[in-house]
C-alpha cells in the first residue's frame, strides 16, 4: 500500500470510528482502536521506508550555510524532516484531514530547529507578499527591511532575473505539499544538486543485451578448466545527462486578495504547490525533452505491445495486459505500478479470463473480491492520473518502474520568486520558478538472456 492508500484507509476507519452504531458496542469500538493503532504503525514503517526518498526529496538542509532562517542547528538537536513529514501526517489522519500548507511551514521550521523573529522573518508566505506588493505600489519608497533581494538577472543562478527571493522556510513547504500531493513525485528517483550547478552527469551501464559476453555492457565469463585463464573483458558505460530545466509558475493576485494575509497563504501556497506537482509530474510522463524533462512514454526504452488482431478500436482486452506484464523487466515487476486513464475503467471492469466453461476477475476493484484498498493488475496497485492518454491512445494505460526514472532538482530546493509586478486592474503577477530535469535511466530495452522478446521498466499498449 502507498502512503496515500494508508492514509484514506485510516480516514475512513476513523469515520467509521465515529459512527453511533460503533461507539455503542465496546466490543467493537475496541477492534476498531486497535485496528487504526495498527495502520498508523504501518504508515510509520511506511514512512520509514521511504526515508531515502524523502530526504532527496527534503529541500531545506539547516546546516547549510545560508539557509536564511535565524537559530543555529546541531547534529544533536536537528531533527529529520522526513520525521517531522511523518508526525504531521499522523496529525492529519487523526483529523480526518489532509496535510495543508501551514503545516509543511510548521514542518520546515522544526526542522531547521528555529523560532520566528518577527524583526528578520515573516510570518508567513501571505505576510511577505503583501510586503513587496507594498514595495512595488511605493516604487520603493516604502520596503520593508524582512526582504530579500534576488540577483540581477546578470547569471545563470538568477533563475528569477530580479525581485525578491522567497524565504526559505516557504520554499521548504512549498516543495513538501508539492511532493505529499503528487501519486508520480514519491515514485521516481531524485537526486538534488549543489547550488553552484547547472547539471548532472552519471556514468550508466552501456548494456542492451543479457546474452553472456554482454553482460555490463561486455563482460565475458565462463567456466575454465584449472590453469586456464579467462578472457579479458571489461564493463562498457554510457553517459546520462541532465540539464537543469526552468519550470515558470506564474500568478496573479486580486487587491482584495492582498489585504487577507491569512487566505493569500492559504491560496498561494496551495497553488504553487499544485502546478509544480502537476507540470513537473506531466512532464515525467509524457515531457518532450527539448526544454523540459524526458518523459517514458517519449524515451527510446519503452516498449509498445501491438493490439490483437481484430481487436475493436478504444477497447482493452486481457491479451493486452498478459503482454505487457511479459515485457515488463523482471526486476522491476516488485516496483512497478499501473498508470492509467480513468476513461479505462468500463473496460477494466468488463474484463475476465475464461477457465474451463467459467472464468476468473481479470482486475480487482477497490472493495472488490480480496476487499482490497486499492485497484490491482497482477498483483500490482494501479494509480489514476490526468496525464494518462486517452483510451485507444499509446499511455492509456502503461505499466512503470518509476524508480527507474530520475530527476534532478538544484538541491531540491531550487525555488525562487520573480516579483516582475503587472498592475493591470488592481491586480498583481508573482512568480516563483523551479530549476529540474528528469529522463529514464534506461535508453532502451533490453534482449534477456533467453528468449527474443526484449523488456523494460517501461511498457505501455499501441494505437486501438
Amino acid at each position: 500500500m502507498t502512503l496515500k492508500e494508508i492514509r484514506d484507509a485510516i480516514g475512513k476507519a476513523v469515520d467509521r470510528l465515529n459512527t453511533t452504531e460503533i461507539v455503542n458496542d465496546a466490543a467493537a469500538y475496541e477492534a476498531l482502536e486497535a485496528e487504526i493503532a495498527g495502520m498508523e504503525a504501518q504508515l510509520v514503517r511506511a514512512v520509514k521506508a521511504q526515508e531515502r526518498s524523502a530526504k532527496l526529496a527534503r529541500p531545506v538542509d539547516p546546516r547549510e550555510p545560508g539557509a536564511g532562517i535565524e537559530g543555529d542547528v546541531t547534529d544533536a538537536d536537528a531533527r529529520t524532516l522526513s520525521s517531522l513529514v511523518s508526525e504531521a501526517r499522523a496529525m492529519s489522519i487523526r483529523e480526518a484531514r489532509p496535510v495543508r500548507f501551514d503545516d509543511c511551514i510548521s514542518i520546515a521550521r522544526r526542522g531547521l530547529n528555529s523560532t520566528i523573529d518577527r524583526s528578520k522573518a515573516f510570518r508567513n508566505v501571505g505576510e511577505q507578499l503583501q510586503a513587496v506588493f507594498q514595495h512595488y505600489a511605493s516604487k520603493g519608497t516604502s520596503t520593508d527591511s524582512r526582504l530579500v533581494r534576488a540577483p540581477t538577472g546578470a547569471g545563470e543562478v538568477d533563475a528569477t532575473g530580479g525581485g525578491f527571493l522567497v524565504q526559505t522556510d516557504f520554499q521548504a513547504a512549498i516543495f513538501m505539499l508539492a511532493h505529499d500531493l503528487g501519486s508520480v513525485l514519491p515514485l521516481v528517483n531524485k537526486i538534488p544538486i549543489s547550488a553552484n550547478a547547472n547539471g548532472l552527469k552519471i556514468p550508466g551501464v552501456d548494456e542492451s543485451s543479457r546474452a553472456t559476453g554482454s553482460r555490463w555492457g561486455g563482460i565475458s565469463t565462463k567456466w575454465a578448466a584449472e590453469g586456464i585463464a579467462g578472457d579479458e573483458s571489461k564493463p562498457k558505460y554510457r553517459l546520462v545527462e541532465f540539464d537543469l530545466r526552468k519550470l515558470i509558475s506564474k500568478m496573479t493576485i486580486t487587491d482584495e486578495l492582498l489585504q487577507d494575509s491569512t487566505a493569500l497563504t492559504a491560496i498561494a501556497g496551495q497553488a504553487f504547490s499544485e502546478e509544480i506537482m502537476f507540470v513537473t509530474e506531466d512532464a515525467i510522463v509524457e515531457g518532450t525533452g527539448s526544454g523540459q524533462p524526458l518523459g517514458f512514454m517519449n524515451s527510446q526504452a519503452l516498449i509498445t505491445v501491438a493490439k490483437e488482431a481484430g481487436q475493436a478500436p478504444g477497447t482493452i482486452v486481457k491479451e493486452n495486459i498478459d503482454k505487457m506484464w511479459a515485457r515488463c523487466w523482471a526486476r522491476s515487476r516488485k516496483n512497478a505500478v499501473w498508470l492509467y486513464n480513468q476513461d479505462i475503467e468500463p473496460q477494466l471492469n468488463s474484463l475476465n479470463g475464461a477457465v474451463g466453461t467459467g472464468g476468473q476477475l481479470v482486475y480487482l476493484p477497490p472493495g472488490g473480491v480480496a476487499n482490497a484498498p486499492n485497484s490491482t493488475l497482477y498483483g500490482r496497485p494501479m494509480i489514476a492520473t490526468e496525464y494518462s492518454a486517452a483510451l485507444g491512445t499509446p499511455g492509456d494505460l502503461v505499466l512503470v518502474d518509476l524508480s527507474q526514472y530520475t530527476i534532478v532538482d538544484k538541491g531540491g530546493t531550487q525555488f525562487a520568486t520573480s516579483m516582475h509586478v503587472a498592475f493591470d486592474t488592481d491586480e498583481m503577477r508573482f512568480r516563483i520558478t523551479y530549476r529540474v530535469d528528469g529522463r529514464p535511466m534506461w535508453h532502451q530495452p533490453i534482449t534477456p538472456f533467453k528468449g527474443n522478446l526484449t523488456k523494460s521498466p517501461f511498457v505501455a499498449i499501441g494505437q486501438r
